[in-house]
């Protein structure tokens, strides 16, 4: 399948029956200005925010944005829910691939758009349909970026999964991995099939956000290109999670 670009994304919806509004003029969406809360929370609406507007009409659905951190630990909950109607944020687990963390502690260590890498991909996605597949339901996603727009062939989607559960992390210290797909608990799962599903964007980045609004350690660095990957580096003596179960999830 040949690489996608937005405009594509908007003439064609790739056949999933969501009507992506070519044709019709959306007035300009107006947010309310961020409540007071977290510091991290405020820097989050800043950028479902800023990845909306970059996105344009492809997401037609703009209440609700999905942006999952990859630079903190898969133990933490680093999926957020950024709604900015109601000014909220709400966090939820996901997993990783295993091309990403092949030594399985718990850190994201490359990010990657290659087909059978296994690896997360970074950048921005709308989100399409539910279909049933191997994980039960599941939501397909459509990579906006030259970073991620081979989700489509590379079957990455939104699915359930045992490994991803909180008790996951209360037994191991954290996540299993994916093959790359976004990965959550059943719970968490139904919670995003209502609110990010049809035609949302999601957006995927080692952001390393605390909720206090700094940078958790070790803070990153991406280097690479979309055709090779992109690798993070991390400061020296990072602090990571002992190997209890290695290689089995």
């Amino acid at each position: 399948m040949p690489d996608m670009k937005r405009r594509d994304l908007i003439k064609t919806g790739l056949g999933t029956g969501i009507a992506l509004g070519a044709s019709v003029s959306l007035p300009t969406r107006v947010f309310a200005q961020p409540m007071a809360g977290s510091p991290r929370d405020r820097e989050l609406f800043a950028i479902a925010k800023r990845e909306l507007d970059k996105a344009g009409d492809v997401i037609w659905r703009k209440d609700i944005v999905g942006i999952a951190d990859f630079g903190l630990h898969s133990a933490e909950r680093r999926f957020h829910f950024v709604n900015l109607d109601r000014q909220e944020v709400k966090s939820f687990h996901v997993s990783h691939g295993t091309g990403s963390d092949p030594e399985h502690d718990g850190w994201l260590n490359t990010f990657s758009n290659v087909e059978g890498s296994n690896a997360t991909s970074r950048g921005a996605y709308v989100t399409w349909e539910w279909y049933t597949g191997k994980f039960g339901t599941s939501v397909r996603l459509g990579g906006l970026d030259p970073t991620n727009n081979h989700a489509l062939q590379r079957y990455i989607v939104m699915h359930r999964a045992t490994y991803a559960e909180p008790s996951h992390v209360e037994r191991w210290g954290r996540l299993g991995r994916s093959n790359g797909c976004f990965a959550l608990g059943e719970e968490q799962f139904k919670i995003a099939l209502l609110n990010l599903s049809g035609g949302r964007l999601l957006y995927a980045e080692a952001l390393g956000l605390k909720e206090d609004g700094t940078r958790a350690y070790p803070p990153t660095t991406i280097v690479g290109e979309p055709e090779n990957g992109y690798h993070i580096l991390r400061q020296p003596k990072q602090e990571t999670f002992e190997q209890t179960n290695p290689g089995v999830f």
